[in-house]
């Protein structure tokens, strides 16, 4: 039996979404905007949700929201730590770590910078280069990050198995951003020490890509 506490969750969702104007996370209000704050499809879009299961959520309904789908809207809905603390404890799951993974907490501080980037692409990424959260022009220049989970999720990975994940980049640098991969992963795999995800990352990569196993593979 789920311990989601989904009055107050659905309370809080929509106090929160009506405290954030599209100025603030970088779209324009236009003249047929009847709300204040932002739709409900603004805020599920970016955590992977229909508008549809948002608005189950808004409406105290729906099935317990994971982690990922958290992390997402703590992020779309500009909250600090302890408010980020204060959803996931709503929604009844343990707040993770904030250092990895997709569900990493980004600053609302460092957010609203991106926002005002407006002439400069940028995103926030995870140490397995995972898309956190990007700017439009981000967004324009490199594509949208995929809607998978899990190690798909990761460029890395994605380099090393999807040769379509290569095709904005010239093919003679393609040697160069692999070693720089790989490069990378050694410095995780070292920093987390035996974390079973960078694990089962690198023994995936050596499965499916020679490239990568003939690169000099991170020990874990």
């Amino acid at each position: 039996m789920s311990g989601v506490n989904h009055a107050e969750l659905a309370t809080f969702l929509r106090s929160r979404r009506d405290r954030i104007r599209p100025s603030d996370v970088g779209l324009t209000a236009g003249p047929r905007r009847r709300v204040p704050g932002l739709r409900r499809e603004e805020v599920a879009q970016p955590a992977g949700l229909s508008a549809d299961c948002y608005t189950e959520l808004e409406r105290g309904r729906g099935a317990q929201p994971s982690v990922q789908v958290l992390a997402a809207l703590a992020r779309t809905l500009r909250l600090d730590g302890d408010a980020r603390d204060h959803l996931f404890h709503l929604a009844d799951r343990p707040v993770p770590p904030a250092a990895y993974g997709p569900a990493a907490h980004v600053q609302s501080g460092l957010l609203a910078l991106l926002d005002r980037l407006a002439t400069t692409p940028a995103q926030v990424i995870t140490d397995l280069h995972e898309v956190l959260v990007q700017n439009p022009l981000a967004a324009a220049l490199v594509g949208r990050p995929p809607v998978a989970r899990g190690r798909e999720a990761s460029f890395v990975h994605r380099w090393f198995t999807d040769p379509a994940a290569r095709a904005i980049y010239p093919a003679e640098d393609h040697p160069h951003h692999s070693r720089v991969f790989v490069a990378d992963l050694q410095a995780v795999a070292a920093r987390r020490g035996r974390d079973s995800e960078v694990k089962q990352m690198v023994d995936d990569l050596r499965r499916c890509s020679p490239e990568f196993a003939l690169s000099g593979t991170p020990t874990t």
